[in-house]
C-alpha cells in the first residue's frame, strides 16, 4: 500500500469516527468530561502562573535587572521562625559599603537603605486632618534613587546635601501623596512622621501593580539615611544595593561576596553570615515554589485523564459489542486486523482528542474572563501548555483505546456475522 493510500485510509478512518461520535454526542460529551478537567486544570494553572511571572519579571527591570541585594538576614521566603544563630548575626556596615567601592571593579555604583526601622514602627503619617495608616518609612542613600530607577511625576528626589547636611525633606509614594493630599500640591508641605515633621520634596510616580503586590514605593516616605539617624542613632539594619558593570553582574557577584567575607572575617569553610539576591535568582526562587504548584496540578490533572481514559475504554468496549456485525462484514470484505485495530485506535483518540479541544478552548475563556475580572492577574496560555495539553489528551486516547480496538480485532468474522 502506498503512502497516498495509506493517508486515504486514515483520513476515511477519521471521519468515521467524527460521524460515530457525533451520532452520540451526550454519550461523547460524558466519555471525555474527565480528559477535559484534566487538560482545563494543566493549561489554566500553566495561563495563571505565567502570567504572574511575567509581572514578577516585568517588577524587577523596573528596579534594574543588573542589581544586587546584599543584607545580613536571609532574603530568601521564609518558612518558619529565623533561627537564633541568624538573628544573632551582625548587620552590614557602613564600612562595608566603601570596601566594596574600593575593591570591586565590576561594580559601578553602591546605595544602601535602612530595611524595617525598628525604631519607627508607628506607620501613620499625617498631614493637618488626614492621615495614612500604611505609611513606610524609608531611609536611604540618595543615589539609591537612580539604582532603583524611581520615576519622579512632581519635584525633585533626595539628594547629598539633604543627608549631609541631615535635613528633614522627604519624597513620597503615590499612595502617600493620594490619601494626604487629595486635592492639592503636596510640595512644600509639611507632614508628621514618626512625630517629626518632614517637608515633601518630591513625589513619586504610581509604581507597577500587580497581583503579588506592589514593589512598596506607592506607600513609602523615603528621607535622608543620615537624618534617620539623627533621629535613631542606634538603626543598623543596612541593606546595601550594588549596581553592577554592564555585562559584568557575575564578576560584581563574587567580588562583592569575597569583599563581604574578607570585611566580615569569615574564614574558608565558613558559610555566609549574610544573604545575596539578584534579580535573577529573585525569579528562579519563583520558580522553585511555583514547582510545587505544578506537581499539584499534575496530580490533579492525572486523576481527570485517569478517569477519562478508563470512560473512553469503557464506551469503546460498547461500541465494539454494538458494531460487532459491522465488524464481521468488513473482514468478510477484505479487512485485516491492523485495519479494525487502526480503525478503533482512531476512533478513541478523535473522541479524547475532541475532548481535549474543548478544555483548551475553555481554559482560555476561563483565562480571559480572570484577565478582565482581575486584571492584576493575567492568564497567559504558554504555547508549551495547549500543545502538551493536546498531545496529552490524544495520547489518554491511544493508551486506554488499545484493549478496546485489539478485541475487536480478534473476534471472528463468521461469529460477528451471525450477532444479534
Amino acid at each position: 500500500m502506498t503512502s497516498q493510500s495509506r493517508r486515504l485510509v486514515w483520513m476515511e478512518n477519521f471521519r468515521q469516527a467524527l460521524i460515530t461520535l457525533l451520532s452520540h454526542k451526550f454519550r461523547s460529551f460524558l466519555t471525555v468530561l474527565g480528559v477535559m478537567v484534566g487538560v482545563i486544570t494543566v493549561v489554566l494553572v500553566a495561563s495563571i502562573l505565567t502570567g504572574l511571572r511575567g509581572q514578577l519579571v516585568g517588577m524587577i527591570e523596573d528596579f534594574g535587572t543588573t542589581n544586587i541585594y546584599a543584607f545580613h538576614l536571609n532574603t530568601g521566603v521564609q518558612i518558619g521562625r529565623r533561627t537564633r544563630a541568624e538573628m544573632e548575626r551582625d548587620p552590614l556596615q557602613l564600612e562595608n559599603i566603601r570596601a566594596i567601592k574600593t575593591r570591586c571593579d565590576a561594580v559601578k555604583d553602591v546605595g544602601y537603605q535602612i530595611v524595617f526601622p525598628r525604631h519607627l514602627q508607628n506607620r501613620s503619617v499625617k498631614y493637618m486632618g488626614e492621615e495614612y495608616y500604611q505609611g513606610q518609612i524609608e531611609a536611604i542613600s540618595p543615589n539609591l534613587h537612580f539604582l532603583v530607577n524611581h520615576r519622579l511625576t512632581e519635584g525633585r528626589l533626595l539628594t547629598t546635601i539633604d543627608d549631609h547636611h541631615r535635613l528633614f525633606n522627604c519624597v513620597i509614594g503615590h499612595a502617600v501623596a493620594e490619601a494626604l493630599f487629595p486635592f492639592m500640591n503636596p510640595l512644600g508641605k509639611e507632614i508628621t512622621v514618626a512625630g517629626k515633621r518632614f517637608t515633601v520634596v518630591g513625589v513619586l510616580a504610581k509604581s507597577r501593580s500587580t497581583f503579588l503586590g506592589n514593589s512598596g514605593e506607592d506607600q513609602a516616605i523615603y528621607i535622608p539615611y543620615q537624618t534617620l539617624l539623627k533621629m535613631s542613632p542606634r538603626e543598623d539594619w543596612l541593606m546595601i544595593v550594588v549596581r553592577a558593570k554592564s555585562g559584568m553582574l557575575e564578576q560584581a557577584l563574587d567580588q562583592v561576596e569575597q569583599t563581604l567575607r574578607m570585611e566580615r572575617k569569615l574564614k574558608a569553610d565558613d558559610e555566609n553570615d549574610f544573604s545575596m539576591s539578584t534579580a535573577e535568582s529573585i525569579v528562579r526562587q519563583f520558580d522553585q515554589i511555583t514547582a510545587g504548584a505544578g506537581m499539584i496540578t499534575i496530580a490533579i490533572s492525572a486523576v481527570g485523564l485517569l478517569v477519562g481514559g478508563i470512560g473512553v475504554m469503557n464506551i469503546m468496549l460498547v461500541s465494539v459489542k454494538e458494531r460487532t456485525r459491522e465488524i464481521g462484514v468488513r473482514k468478510a470484505i477484505g479487512a485485516r486486523r491492523r485495519d479494525i485495530t487502526a480503525q478503533f485506535l482512531i476512533e478513541a483518540m478523535t473522541l479524547t482528542g475532541m475532548g481535549g479541544v474543548i478544555g483548551i478552548a475553555l481554559s482560555l475563556l476561563i483565562g480571559l474572563l480572570i484577565t478582565l475580572l482581575l486584571p492584576d492577574m493575567p492568564a497567559t496560555a504558554p504555547l508549551w501548555a495547549i500543545i502538551g495539553a493536546f498531545t496529552i489528551s490524544v495520547m489518554v486516547g491511544l493508551l486506554f483505546g488499545v484493549w478496546p480496538a485489539t478485541r475487536a480485532a480478534k473476534l471472528d468474522p463468521i461469529d460477528c456475522l451471525h450477532y444479534e
